[in-house]
């Protein structure tokens, strides 16, 4: 499975960006899709998943109520749709895809300005 994200940029605290992801390969096998981020200095950490079917999310405390998951298994898609940014959003956003084993995109950085 291969990944690639799109989306990302520099935006000002209260801003809003969507990120995108578009699995390409055996994407027959994908289960959950999610994003993660990675903060300088910090370890990469999760910030939400989605199911196979939709049904099922799952965020990071902090983005809660300001971020929202959704994919498209007709397009194999994932995006988040990042609304309210912080400067502590910074990061690179990583796009996730679980099949038996798990895969990543290269990243998008995504940068808010205070």
């Amino acid at each position: 499975v291969q990944l690639v994200e799109s989306g990302g940029g520099l935006v000002q605290t209260g801003g809003s960006l969507r990120l995108s992801c578009a699995a390409s390969g055996k994407t027959d096998r994908i289960n959950v899709m999610g994003w993660y981020r990675q903060a300088p200095g910090k370890q990469r950490e999760l910030v939400a998943t989605i199911s196979r079917n939709g049904q099922n999310t799952l965020y990071e405390d902090s983005v809660k109520g300001r971020f929202t998951i959704s994919r498209d298994n007709t397009k194999i898609m994932v995006f988040l749709q990042m609304n309210d940014l912080k400067p502590e959003d910074t990061a690179v956003y990583y796009c996730t895809a679980v099949t038996s084993s798990q895969f990543w995109g290269q990243g998008t950085q995504v940068t808010v300005s205070s």
